[in-house]
């Protein structure tokens, strides 16, 4: 059976605590891939600042080189909000073979009682938790949590940045640094 880790987001832009996060959790759980799913439109956040085909352009720079990264954009072949239910049951029903790993930061698993349908949610996945600095890992479903360094990168702090003019080298790969500056992104 193969073992999928799944990490979705906005990846605007990717950066590198989302490829620690990944790399730490396929190598903890001795995943066979990581699957990141950049969402179309998340219902917890505003929309993006830049296109699908931006993200996806810098999310591919960003993996490039990982035989075990590979990008999903499920969510974008569906009209409406991205839900995680509806896209696991997607991803499901494509590969009933397949068991899923839902990585989550500590952010969400504080929220996690507010996904929709959260508990069948939780009979179809293994959520797995990565800590981030100022939350708790406390919530009554089941999530397991991997020990990886702790990341406080993200993406709004990289757009802050680039609008202030400061550097974000070492932020994101050198790959995506070039796209951002080449396409005039975030400033």
């Amino acid at each position: 059976m193969k073992r999928v880790g799944i990490l979705g987001g906005t990846f605007d832009p990717p950066h590198m605590g989302h490829l620690i996060v990944a790399e730490g959790i396929r190598d903890a759980l001795r995943l066979d891939e990581i699957r990141f799913l950049p969402n179309n439109l998340p219902p917890h956040k505003a929309k993006t600042s830049t296109t699908n085909q931006e993200r996806l352009d810098m999310l591919e720079r960003s993996i490039k080189g990982n035989p075990y990264f590979q990008i999903d954009t499920i969510e974008w072949e569906r009209e409406g909000l991205s839900y995680t239910i509806d896209t696991i049951k997607l991803l499901k029903e494509r590969e009933p073979s397949a068991e899923w790993y839902f990585i989550i930061g500590a952010d969400m698993i504080e929220y996690l009682p507010k996904w929709k349908q959260v508990d069948e949610l939780a009979s179809l996945v293994h959520f797995t938790g990565v800590k981030r600095p100022g939350y708790r890992e406390e919530t009554n479903y089941p999530v397991t949590m991997a020990e990886i360094p702790e990341i406080s990168i993200s993406s709004s702090l990289i757009r802050s940045k680039i609008r202030e003019g400061k550097s974000i080298k070492y932020l994101v790969t050198e790959e995506v640094k070039l796209y951002i500056e080449e396409n005039h992104l975030y400033g």
